[in-house]
């Protein structure tokens, strides 16, 4: 079953993909837009440091679809001249466990719903018949549900929650190099938080292959990651792994 915060997630994305298609209707020739939908297939890294200790768990990529509970992901974006503005939304549903994760207790048990939305305007700073350049600023909105629960061994069971959500501020660049009639490659980078107790950063790199001018596979790896400080408690989330997805171009 869909929890209500998994449905409303669903819904925010189908939302943010939805808008991108009405989009056509303003009949603005210098615009142009693009919307994705795209599985991303990680390695999964939790980790919660608290006074009484750290629990901390992995899921390998070889479990994570089996593992997988829920999931939505996509992507909108729209390009007039030298501006873009994107938004990119991820929402996961994930249980796994670690069997004896340390001597005094048997197992950990992670159940993590996780929830991001990052909205970026960027500026293309460089352009040729080879290289587009831009640079970006934004935020990124992220909000988790993460669950720890040590079964019983020589020491007693325990459980530890992380539930909080915030906001980031972000910036980043992106480069897209043609390389060739059919062939394309892009790579995007970013950093925010600027503050104590709190950061973010991303990395993707893709190879893009143009089936015709709608319609693009792509396929490439991405590396995001949280670091925030929850109620007193240092939480750690990491996604690493191969990422597929289809864009539509309008």
């Amino acid at each position: 079953m869909i929890s209500a915060t998994g449905m409303k997630g669903a819904a925010l994305g189908t939302a943010l993909i939805a808008s991108a298609a009405t989009m056509t209707s303003a009949q603005q020739s210098d615009w142009s837009y693009d919307a994705t939908i795209y599985l991303f297939t990680p390695e999964t890294e939790t980790k919660l440091e608290t006074p009484l200790g750290t629990v901390d768990g992995t899921l390998k990529f070889s479990d994570a679809l089996k593992n997988l509970d829920f999931a939505f992901m996509g992507a909108i974006a729209a390009t007039n001249g030298r501006w873009s503005f994107m938004a990119d939304y991820n929402y996961t549903n994930l249980s796994f466990d670690d069997a004896s994760p340390t001597p005094a207790n048997a197992e950990l048990d992670v159940s993590v719903k996780t929830q991001f939305l990052t909205a970026m305007a960027g500026y293309r700073i460089h352009e040729d018949q080879t290289v587009k350049l831009d640079l970006a600023g934004g935020l990124r909105w992220y909000s988790t549900k993460t669950d720890f629960t040590l079964t019983p061994g020589t020491a007693p069971a325990r459980r530890n929650v992380a539930d909080d959500s915030w906001v980031d501020p972000v910036i980043g660049a992106r480069a897209r190099f043609s390389l060739s009639e059919k062939w394309a490659s892009t790579a995007y980078l970013d950093y925010g938080g600027f503050r104590s107790g709190s950061q973010t950063w991303q990395v993707l790199v893709t190879a893009d292959y143009i089936i015709n001018e709608r319609w693009m596979l792509r396929g490439g790896y991405r590396y995001i990651s949280f670091d925030h400080d929850i109620d007193g408690n240092t939480y750690e989330f990491i996604q690493s792994g191969p990422v597929f997805g289809a864009t539509y171009r309008f």
